[in-house]
């Protein structure tokens, strides 16, 4: 046992009582032949394990774990992860004071065992009424660049990225909705490793790096959310971006039922973009293949397999600010033509990433009751003082972010009719009368209720989802009274709302 590992545990050795102690580590360290080592923060048992030879294990081996108790250490957490499989390198991440910080990365030997460890110990009870989140992690090796002139190719800017930041791969840079022959006023940077992009990044994020004469914007762009492999073998969708926004779905349809007439079995386009539905999955794939790069109305086309998301979880992330700005989910930033898009394709479904790794997310508002005791001290406050996360129900969300973007409150009309076996049915309008007058006067879900708050909810969650396709939330949104960003400006390209029953797809970027 060399010195340092005897540092580690004293150091944790001041904070920990009973069986987590300075002895616990060590006899785990003795028990499986790991070393531990502590530096930047964080704490690394393994990395590589005894006896490893060859390269570290591929990308989506690894693992990130949050809202672990902050008196639990190592010998108490790698026997969990463990039952997953041979973990290459636990790295908990640790606070000057000898506590965990809540979160740590665990790498495993293949991405199944990685995989497994989602399946069975995502919200696993690591102690009583203590459940750990457990989600896949992987390198950041993107950038969003922002505020970039429209009329620049990806060329000049891939040049101009590679003059003024080293291990440039890529640049990836979408054409505008509107006008083909311009960018969207922003780019994604693709770096050879993690270690550059965040070089270039502390190089870029001070606000004051100009491109051609203009401050650009610089923030990580998320990961996209992997699916795994067994569910994209069901996906009959295709995502097909890059369309004109004239555009009809009836012409969509047309086309790629030229492929093989009557295999499509209805057409979702939202701006410039659709989800195409197939009856069955081969002639989805075949199209793919044939429909991509192909010009419909003068555009060139990309085609790809959406991928499957969980409804209620998508429109909670985005409004609990779950999904950070710079998800790679086509996010709108203010400006006066369009949203310039913040990000590439698939928002992510747990912690956003802080600085190339994941943060631990928001923590949630405890449901519970407490006594009110007489002579208690009460201060009135608006509700618009709180946070989105003190709000549950997709009702209040509406209210409270038509409220922060300066909207009028929205107006619920109800409407009603009869089933076939006599029951009253009811479902609700919305009109949100600072947009009424565009391109979409009112919102309506295309599902009845039986009960009045259920089809006031489901009102309220259809109006927020179409809000965040149409682009029509502001970045005010994502902004604190420090003038920081704090959430998500909201306007996921790749919602179809009402679509799908209980998952709603979306397209890879």
């Amino acid at each position: 046992m060399n010195e340092e590992n005897l540092d580690v545990t004293n150091g944790c050795s001041k904070v920990r009582t009973g069986t987590q102690n300075e002895a616990a580590l060590l006899a785990l360290m003795e028990k499986t032949g790991y070393n531990m080592v502590q530096e930047n923060g964080q704490r690394k048992f393994g990395g590589p394990p005894p006896g490893w030879e060859g390269p570290p294990p591929p990308r989506g081996c690894e693992v990130f774990v949050g809202k672990i108790p902050r008196d639990m250490y190592e010998d108490e957490l790698v026997p969990v992860f463990e039952r997953a499989g041979k973990i290459y390198e636990f790295r908990l991440m640790m606070e000057f004071s000898g506590e965990n910080r809540g979160y740590a990365f665990v790498m495993y030997t293949t991405k199944e065992e990685a995989q497994l460890a989602i399946r069975i110990l995502n919200n696993y009870e690591i102690r009583p009424g203590k459940f750990i989140g457990v989600c896949v992690s992987l390198d950041n090796c993107r950038l969003f660049i922002g505020a970039i002139p429209k009329e620049k190719k990806k060329e000049e800017i891939l040049d101009e990225m590679k003059k003024v930041t080293e291990g440039v791969v890529d640049v990836i840079v979408y054409p505008s909705a509107t006008d083909k022959t311009k960018n969207r006023g922003f780019a994604f940077v693709e770096y050879e490793s993690h270690r550059a992009a965040a070089m270039a990044r502390r190089k870029l994020i001070p606000g004051t790096f100009q491109l051609w004469g203009h401050t650009i914007q610089v923030d990580w762009a998320d990961p996209e959310k992997e699916v795994d492999e067994e569910t994209m073998q069901r996906v009959k969708v295709l995502y097909v971006r890059n369309l004109m926004i004239s555009t009809t779905e009836e012409t969509i349809k047309a086309e790629f039922n030229k492929f093989k007439p009557g295999a499509v079995e209805r057409v979702k386009k939202l701006r410039d973009y659709a989800f195409v539905h197939f009856f069955n999955r081969e002639d989805a794939v075949a199209a793919m293949s044939v429909m991509n790069g192909k010009c419909i109305d003068g555009a060139s086309i990309e085609v790809t397999l959406a991928k499957p998301v969980n409804k209620e979880s998508t429109w909670r992330q985005h409004l609990n600010g779950q999904i950070s700005p710079n998800s790679e989910n086509l996010l709108v930033f203010a400006n006066k033509e369009e949203g310039h898009q913040k990000t590439l394709g698939k928002p992510p479904s747990l912690p956003a990433r802080l600085n190339g790794q994941h943060s631990p997310s928001p923590p949630e508002i405890e449901r519970c009751t407490y006594p009110f005791f007489p002579g208690t001290k009460l201060t009135p406050i608006s509700m618009y003082s709180l946070k989105s996360n003190h709000f549950n129900s997709a009702v209040m969300h509406l209210d409270y972010y038509c409220n922060k973007n300066n909207w009028a409150p929205p107006e619920y009309y109800l409407y009603s009719t009869t089933s076939q076996d006599g029951k009253v049915l009811l479902v609700y309008k919305i009109v949100i009368p600072a947009i009424a007058n565009g391109s979409q006067s009112y919102f309506m879900p295309d599902k009845l209720c039986t009960t009045l708050e259920d089809a006031k909810e489901l009102a309220a969650q259809f109006t927020l989802l179409h809000l965040v396709s149409s682009c029509y939330l502001r970045e005010g949104l994502t902004r604190s009274s420090r003038g920081q960003k704090t959430g998500n400006t909201i306007s996921s390209a790749w919602t179809c709302v009402g679509e799908f029953g209980e998952n709603k797809l979306r397209g890879p970027f």
